[in-house]
């Protein structure tokens, strides 16, 4: 990060603490930071039923450059003006945030949600930093592919239920001329890499993660090999199109986009209706001896900063989110599957993986955005990407990140040496 870029981050936080002090006055309101600034009369809505059911309102201060968003939040710990309520990631970035004291053990609201049947026992392990839990579910998304149906129904296509049967359906597609996958040098550049190790070997996705495999281990290197070969099949769309994976499926140029199960409300935004335009399948795994399909799972973290003088209204809100009455309407208005296994959408197929999910039919797995520390993640990122452009380069790319993944380790066990 270059000096004025710092100098205008700097300037945003102080001005962003500054908006925060004036929040946290209201009686019966709790100030909510978050990255997600589009959401912002979502929360305010549900900002209003909490307030008609447990006299608690939501003032939400949404943020959508995430490096500005993340330095408001860690530079609040250093000052006496907190936000009452905060987004985060689950994975690395949540587990520093409890190494250095700075969030609320929510064990006992967990404990609660679990036994009422509020939420999946499953999901608490992603909460979970040496034995205790911390933040709450703000949403949930599985990632799987949607397809236009259209297009499916047009050529005798059906949801696949093995590997083998997704690149037979994607050859047909592209003999007729149509792109069957969707895939992009931008941000989601990771999408595919996650899914081809995830469904091919999960202990070894787990493992990079942790630090305990190479990006240069054979498993990762075939991997890549694999997509190389997807890529000179011709089976993607145009990486570098600016245009979104819900308008490609609309227009019948591109076939299937993998995402998360959150992209649906952009579908319907865009004037499709699921199960007659487009529709949704878990992918099944490159591995076909695999003991359960391996689902990608994102789950954005609802978090209260330790020692706030608001934290007892703070975790009287996240009781309430987990429950039916928070999270109907929640899952209503955004057109999502819940992190409460008894709210259902109006979707069939995204009903079907929420409840496969719920009673452990998948092996979930964290989404890599999410479970790779920020130092790997930000060059790895960008090295997709560059494969996305020269599938040839695969190997090249995978050693820049291998770099980055060693002096992060490195930096990490010498930290561990001096604590």
């Amino acid at each position: 990060m270059n000096r004025p870029r710092v100098l205008a981050v700097f300037a945003v936080v102080i001005l962003a603490l500054g908006g925060c002090a004036g929040g946290t006055q209201k009686p019966g309101t709790l100030t909510l930071f978050n990255d997600k600034d589009a959401w912002k009369p979502y929360f305010q809505q549900l900002g209003s039923l909490a307030k008609k059911k447990i006299g608690l309102d939501l003032e939400p201060s949404g943020y959508t450059d995430e490096p500005t968003y993340q330095a408001t939040i860690r530079s609040s710990f250093q000052t006496q003006v907190k936000p009452d309520l905060f987004t985060w990631t689950t994975g690395p970035e949540l587990r520093k945030l409890v190494e250095r004291h700075q969030v609320a053990d929510t064990t006992e609201i967990w404990d609660k949600a679990v036994a009422n049947g509020d939420i999946s026992p499953q999901v608490r392990q992603y909460y979970t930093v040496g034995g205790r839990q911390y933040c709450i579910p703000l949403a949930n998304s599985y990632w799987g592919m949607f397809y236009n149906k259209h297009l499916f129904d047009r050529y005798g296509l059906h949801p696949p239920k093995t590997w083998d049967e997704l690149i037979g359906i994607a050859k047909t597609l592209k003999s007729h001329g149509i792109a069957p996958f969707y895939e992009t040098t931008k941000l989601f550049s990771f999408a595919w890499f996650q899914q081809l190790l995830a469904g091919s070997d999960p202990d070894l996705y787990q493992r990079l993660a942790e630090g305990k495999a190479k990006y240069t281990d054979p498993g990762v290197v075939a991997v890549m090999q694999r997509f190389r070969e997807l890529a000179e099949q011709g089976l993607f769309s145009d990486s570098g199109s600016k245009i979104e994976p819900e308008a490609q499926l609309k227009s019948g140029k591109t076939a299937m986009a993998p995402a998360g199960t959150y992209l649906n409300s952009k579908f319907l935004l865009s004037g499709q209706r699921i199960g007659v335009d487009y529709d949704f399948f878990p992918i099944p795994n490159v591995n076909p001896k695999l003991p359960k399909t391996s689902v990608l799972y994102e789950t954005g973290a609802l978090c209260a900063p330790s020692g706030s003088d608001r934290l007892a209204e703070a975790e009287k809100f996240m009781s309430w989110w987990l429950g039916e009455t928070a999270q109907r309407p929640w899952s209503t208005i955004r057109d999502e599957v819940s992190t409460n296994p008894k709210v259902t959408t109006k979707a069939p197929s995204l009903n079907a993986v929420a409840n496969a999910a719920n009673n452990g039919a998948y092996r979930l797995l964290n989404r890599y955005y999410d479970i790779t520390p920020e130092p790997i993640l930000t060059p790895a990122v960008d090295a997709f990407g560059a494969v996305m452009v020269h599938p040839d380069q695969y190997r090249a790319q995978l050693d820049i990140v291998q770099q980055a993944a060693d002096d992060y380790w490195k930096t990490e066990a010498e930290k561990h040496e001096t604590d």
